[in-house]
């Protein structure tokens, strides 16, 4: 099984169970490509959100216009900042965004609850580390990329590049097999 991708200058198409890496400034507006990559040829999708909360990523969807029925949102900040929670089928919890075995779980369980073509938006690598640590984070990034390969999903991890050591950041590209980077300027390179 295929799945088309629509960000530029990447491949019309990727096979179940491909991660893509999305590296990008700390200041770059990634929602386009996130946007695009979800909406895109897709059954279900999961947005793993250790960034913003549930409420601002269902603003983002409706801004650019996805379909928010076929969304589940996992939100990883709302409980440590003790905002108001509204549990529902389609948004789960986790503690805190160092809860990495969580984000696994929930990640786990989507994927066995659900069918077709399925996508995962990780947002992001940098603030898993940032409040976990980078031995922790790259242990759940492995983790979500062996579910995506046993259950023919693919998936889209961000990672702001200049926060972490180039030795880091190479360790994470290896480790997928499509990097997408956008430059401070806009642009997007893809290398596949």
């Amino acid at each position: 099984m295929d799945y088309a991708l629509t960000v530029e200058d990447t491949p019309d198409t990727i096979p179940a169970g491909t991660g893509v890496l999305l590296c990008h400034p700390s200041t770059g507006e990634t929602d386009r490509i996130d946007t695009d990559f979800l909406s895109t040829d897709t059954d279900r999708f999961l947005v793993i959100s250790t960034r913003t909360t549930a409420r601002e990523v269902e603003q983002k969807l409706e801004h650019y216009t996805v379909d928010r029925s076929k969304a589940t949102i996992l939100d990883a900040l709302s409980v440590e900042r003790g905002y108001s929670r509204r549990s529902g089928d389609d948004i789960h919890y986790v503690a805190s965004p160092d809860d990495l075995d969580g984000i696994v779980e929930s990640t786990r369980e989507f994927l066995a609850a659900t069918d077709g073509k399925r996508r995962v938006s990780v947002d992001s690598i940098t603030e898993m580390a940032y409040y976990a640590d980078e031995e922790r984070a790259r242990e759940a990034v492995t983790s979500l990329l062996a579910l995506l390969d046993e259950h023919d999903a693919v998936g889209l991890f961000h990672l702001a590049e200049e926060v972490h050591d180039e030795s880091i950041v190479e360790g994470y590209r290896d480790l997928f097999d499509g990097v997408i980077t956008l430059d401070p300027d806009g642009s997007v390179v893809g290398e596949f």
